[in-house]
């Protein structure tokens, strides 16, 4: 049964050259529960010039800290990119050098990252039924003593093996932005991972996964509901100038199914101020962001991921240590 309630905070908008691995420490110490880098070949905008190699970075995280889980949140095993081979040996390897210290999330991508790779930008349904099939592969790359023969609809391999195994288990945080996705989250994931308003993930969202996981013989008082959230503490005309510069394009649907970062970072400049402000949860203090948590614990959320786009990462460092995790802690 899950325990109690989770903060986690997502870097990879701090991973630039200022704000890079000096910070990772100071997260640990501040008592998150995890650590969360995303996974990009070209950013959402082409302004965002620090588009890092997640594995390599997992890395050089786990070894300056010492206790706190880190993720990925989210990487594609589809077959563009990546082959669920590489990712189960890329995470096999870091499980192995980090014990019980690696999460892997997984989602079904977006054409920015993937279409250069596959050739072609599969419909929505093929690349759920890759993703569902790659985790799969993934399981039983992780668990297999001696080598097998995978034949799914979209991998195929011979005496397939993974010599260097992940110590210990390995959660599987399955991305879903909407209840279709929300079930074969139930279905495949050891986890839901997911975003939006605090009732779209109480009314669609979370019932699709739950109802899923149950159908599938699992115990859902077992599977963690993990939410991610963006925004910022401190000034919020800094925050939105950042916003718009590194993100603001996600707010167009299409762009899900664009692949150029800069005509993706163009199309955020019909995006309002008004927009971003209803969409991102901006704050000056910590009480405001409190208050925002908190709505998401109270619908069954148990993990819930900040997105930080403040002007000052000291600044959300401190809030989340000295106001906003002794909080949640209490509860």
């Amino acid at each position: 049964m899950v325990s109690r309630f989770k903060l986690g905070l997502d870097v990879s908008f701090w991973m630039d050259d200022k704000y890079s691995m000096p910070f990772l420490r100071a997260c640990e110490k501040a008592g998150f529960d995890s650590l969360w880098f995303g996974d990009h070949i070209y950013p959402w905008h082409h302004s965002f010039k620090h588009n890092f190699f997640v594995w390599s970075v997992l890395a050089a995280a786990a070894e300056r800290t010492r206790r706190i889980p880190l993720g990925v949140d989210v990487t594609v095993p589809i077959g563009g990119r990546y082959h669920p081979a590489i990712v189960a040996q890329a995470v096999g390897t870091l499980s192995s050098m980090y014990p019980g210290r690696i999460y892997l999330g997984v989602g079904s991508g977006e054409a920015i990252n993937e279409e250069r790779f596959l050739g072609y930008w599969p419909s929505w349904k093929e690349r759920i039924e890759r993703l569902a099939e790659a985790v799969s592969f993934i399981r039983r790359l992780f668990k297999e003593q001696i080598p097998f023969d995978f034949n799914g609809k979209y991998f195929k391999m011979s005496k397939a093996f993974l010599y260097v195994k992940p110590k210990g288990h390995v959660p599987i945080f399955f991305s879903a932005g909407g209840p279709k996705a929300a079930t074969y989250a139930g279905m495949y994931g050891d986890h839901l991972m997911t975003y939006g308003t605090v009732e779209r993930c109480r009314d669609f969202i979370f019932p699709a996964f739950e109802q899923a996981a149950r159908e599938s013989n699992k115990d859902v008082r077992r599977m963690e509901k993990v939410v991610l959230i963006e925004g910022a503490l401190g000034d919020a005309k800094a925050a939105i100038k950042k916003i718009r510069k590194y993100h603001a394009g996600t707010l167009i649907a299409e762009n899900f199914n664009e692949p150029d970062p800069m005509k993706i970072e163009d199309s955020a400049k019909q995006i309002t101020d008004e927009q971003i402000l209803q969409n991102y949860y901006i704050s000056r203090k910590a009480d405001g962001l409190i208050d925002v948590i908190d709505r998401y614990r109270k619908i069954g959320t148990t993990h819930l991921i900040f997105t930080d786009f403040s002007a000052s990462p000291e600044r959300t460092i401190l809030a989340f240590s000295k106001e906003i995790i002794p909080y949640f802690r209490e509860i």
